[in-house]
């Protein structure tokens, strides 16, 4: 017998008047299109690659992985035609389709910078980045607006770049990139970079990819499967970073800034809380700086709907939500045109209340990047 949620959690089924804002999609940086857009000496290495062929997120000295997929068989699938958007055009197009009203940029490739061992190369790739993004993609008008990539090998030089772009209008927070992060986000190397968001009142957004390296931060390379590595990777390299960020200090610190986190999924944030807090009741005396327990920082962070659990049960859903107090941090993230993008029907199937749904698909988000329904800065 099919169930029938409560009346107070029954949905129209609809996504009809309500505003759409996707915290998850993703441009397509390539070392072609960066290289007119870098700084001189490594603007001659992108060129030295531009035409080097490229597999799904895999460039190698420029987005490294395992690069050339050997270390396991490779069956035919329908995402390893590497979907890929190329303009801002095409992205308005595609965004269209699934109804979405304003679309949060990340990159492709640089989801994987960290990963790179020459720091100034690095450097200079992530100015080359923040440069395209600004003019060739971002635009209020177009709903399309941007996040500017914080080098972790440098964080004096990301901060000036936060500096310079704090004030356009079509910038909207700080990515802050997860894949091989060694040392994590809480080190106090990168203060730089969260001093300059705190005051330049731009929210940070973590987001990770799976990629086979020793410090993911977990030695994924041991297992036998992708399935193993997507499985957690995403969720595992997020989880660590906010144990990392809390357990010295960061939302201490930076009381008025703002953190997000992208491509992990929600299950995990009320083990994760409960988690923190047992472990608090008996070891305080390692974070005596903390006011609070670790939860109420956790509920601080904003988490990004994608890749979201499937339960058999859709209403599990709502009940996820509820244990991390998530109606006013949760925000819809499909991460179009990656392979495992989630549309965003799949949220009208969701018993949550229409007031939920709105916040979830798109209020959440504004008041989080302190945008209106149009984009517009506030």
């Amino acid at each position: 017998m099919t169930q029938v949620a409560p009346k107070h959690l029954q949905t129209s089924n609809t996504l009809e008047n309500v505003l759409i804002v996707d915290t998850d999609v993703h441009v397509h940086e390539s070392p072609g299109e960066l290289a007119p857009y870098c700084d001189m000496p490594w603007r001659v290495a992108l060129e030295n690659i531009a035409d080097r062929p490229e597999t799904y997120l895999d460039i190698p000295s420029f987005s490294p992985g395992v690069s050339d997929g050997s270390y396991q068989a490779k069956f035919p699938t329908a995402h390893e035609g590497a979907r890929m958007v190329w303009t801002k055009e095409q992205m308005r197009t595609e965004l269209n389709q699934l109804d979405v009203d304003l679309g949060l940029l990340f990159p492709d490739h640089l989801l994987k910078l960290p990963v790179l061992t020459q720091t100034e190369y690095a450097a200079a790739i992530a100015r080359a980045y923040n440069r395209w993004l600004v003019e060739k993609w971002t635009s209020q008008k177009d709903g399309l607006l941007g996040l500017i990539v914080a080098c972790t090998h440098d964080p004096e030089d990301a901060a000036r770049e936060i500096a310079k772009y704090a004030d356009h209008p079509d910038i909207v927070g700080v990515y802050l990139p997860c894949a091989g992060l060694d040392p994590l986000w809480g080190n106090r190397k990168y203060h730089p970079i969260f001093e300059a968001a705190q005051h330049y009142e731009l929210p940070v957004l973590l987001h990770s990819v799976t990629v086979t390296h020793p410090v993911f931060p977990f030695n994924n390379h041991g297992f036998d499967t992708e399935l193993a590595r997507h499985t957690t990777s995403h969720t595992f390299s997020i989880m660590v970073n906010l144990v990392d960020m809390i357990t010295r200090g960061i939302f201490v610190r930076y009381p008025r800034l703002k953190v997000g986190v992208s491509e992990a999924g929600i299950s995990w944030m009320p083990w994760l809380m409960l988690r923190m807090d047992k472990e608090y009741l008996e070891r305080r005396r390692d974070v005596p700086f903390l006011k609070e327990k670790p939860s109420h920082y956790l509920k601080q962070v904003h988490v990004c709907t994608q890749p979201i659990e499937e339960p058999d049960d859709l209403a599990d859903l709502v009940k996820v939500m509820e244990l991390y107090q998530g109606e006013n941090t949760t925000m819809f993230a499909s991460d179009w045109p990656h392979h495992d993008f989630d549309h965003p029907m799949k949220f009208a199937q969701v018993p949550f209340t229409e007031e939920v749904l709105r916040k979830v698909m798109g209020e959440n988000a504004c008041r989080f990047l302190n945008i209106d329904a149009t984009g517009r800065k506030l």
